[in-house]
């Protein structure tokens, strides 16, 4: 118990001092996650304590605060099919949410991780308050101040005065500077599929004024939901999943931005997807945008089966059309996915001659799975004339995939489901006929 508290006391200390010296920390070493829920076990942490970073980013679901119901088809509460009268998700009150942050904050591996590294993090839906919830959540500045409380944010800080948890950070001496950018894709956000705003207006205007002010050798912009993946627009109409490209004005003019200050060295961090991948888009800022996309540190799209049948998830994950996937040797498995607990790793070579970055999602022993080696001369615009659209790598978005292909997912789907269908209307014909012929050999016995 003592060596927990002087834990807690050596992180409140160690993120006061590092507040006061952004300025002038380089920074090499940069871990982030997210998808924890706090009542699972979290061996993870060992890895990235391993890992040893300076900066560990929280990219959201940090606790599970809402209530998830089960699977119900009938019943008064029916929280499942095209008769669903019920939500399958309801929020939990703020006592409840206060207790499991307090439980996130004080496991064990984590309270070692705060007491070496500086922690910053946003939020996304579950830790928000409500599965996919955007601005019309009702306890959205409430679970803010939870969330600020469980970041260890000052009190004075312009977080806790603002609608939303944006902010901006930035590290090392001139020259060497890394800014981190964490965007807020949940106060603000219009609801899913009407095409109108992630970040809302003042969020907007203040990553203007961000992305247009000092330069920095690296800026690293940290959203909750994937930022060049739309994996909906090739999963759908089975299931879809929340990201940018489920919002194609606001990424656009997201792309836009970034062009248009002339700001180098940007690439973006993201989670939610219960699994980790990097993507890559070559058609937006005169130099590719990759996103690395870490989740969960305890959810994983895996665990949905057990152990022997996973291979279906992976031959999903393969067989499921994506354009943006950046396919190379680091991969582990063909699809270039990874659907277990990992975590993302960034390593800045200073010395190197272009700086080096390699950025990895990494399993649960700290081993990679994924990754990318990139010169940072690489992220600079060498041609500021490439307009989105032009046949280059990586630039055709999921949704102008041909049909046939873009849906094949749903169509392999749909196809199985109809000879599971046609196979066991057979089986009750072919029973049916063998008690009649049974039937009708005992009367003639």
């Amino acid at each position: 118990m003592e060596r927990l508290v002087a834990a807690v006391l050596a992180a409140g200390v160690l993120q006061v001092l590092l507040a006061t010296a952004d300025d002038h920390y380089l920074l090499s070493r940069i871990a982030f996650g997210s998808c924890a829920n706090q009542s699972a076990p979290q061996p993870i942490w060992d890895a990235i304590n391993k890992f040893d970073p300076q900066v560990f980013i929280w990219l959201g679901d940090n606790i599970y605060g809402d209530i998830r119901r089960p699977f119900i088809f009938l019943g008064k509460e029916r929280t499942i099919g095209p008769w669903q009268n019920a939500p399958r998700f309801i929020p939990s009150s703020s006592s409840e949410m206060l207790s499991r942050y307090n439980s996130a904050k004080n496991v064990p591996g984590y309270l070692r991780l705060r007491a070496k590294a500086k922690v910053v993090g946003t939020w996304d839906d579950h830790d928000y308050g409500l599965n996919d919830a955007g601005k019309e959540f009702s306890a959205k500045s409430t679970n803010q101040r939870l969330l600020l409380d469980f970041l260890d944010e000052p009190q004075d800080s312009p977080r806790r005065k603002q609608a939303g948890v944006y902010t901006s950070y930035t590290f090392g001496p001139p020259g060497k500077q890394v800014k981190i950018i964490l965007l807020d894709t949940r106060y603000h956000r219009d609801p899913l599929s009407s095409d109108g705003s992630v970040l809302g207006d003042s969020q907007w205007s203040w990553l203007g004024k961000e992305l247009r002010g000092p330069l920095s050798a690296i800026t690293i912009i940290g959203s909750s939901i994937q930022v060049i993946s739309n994996l909906s627009g090739t999963t759908g109409p089975l299931f879809y999943m929340e990201s940018w490209g489920r919002f194609p004005k606001e990424r656009d003019r997201l792309f836009k931005l970034i062009n248009d200050s002339k700001r180098d060295g940007v690439f973006f961090i993201s989670g939610d997807v219960h699994f980790g991948e990097i993507t890559r888009y070559d058609c937006a800022a005169g130099y590719p945008l990759y996103d690395i996309t870490s989740s969960g540190l305890t959810q994983a799209v895996e665990k949905v089966l057990p152990s022997p049948l996973r291979f279906i998830v992976r031959f999903l994950a393969w067989f499921t059309p994506s354009t943006m996937r950046v396919k190379n040797q680091n991969c582990r498995y063909r699809s270039c996915t990874y659907g277990e607990p990992n975590f993302g790793a960034i390593q800045i070579n200073w010395d190197a001659s272009p700086v080096n970055l390699k950025i990895q999602v990494r399993d649960i022993n700290g081993l990679p799975v994924t990754g990318v080696d990139i010169s940072l001369s690489e992220l600079q615009a060498w041609n500021r004339t490439i307009k989105a659209g032009q046949d280059q790598r990586h630039c055709t978005l999921e949704v102008k995939l041909p049909w046939i292909v873009r849906y094949r997912l749903a169509i392999l789907v749909y196809s199985v489901l109809a000879l599971l269908l046609l196979a066991l209307v057979g089986l009750i014909c072919a029973v049916t006929l063998a008690c009649r012929v049974c039937l009708k050999k005992c009367k003639t016995d």
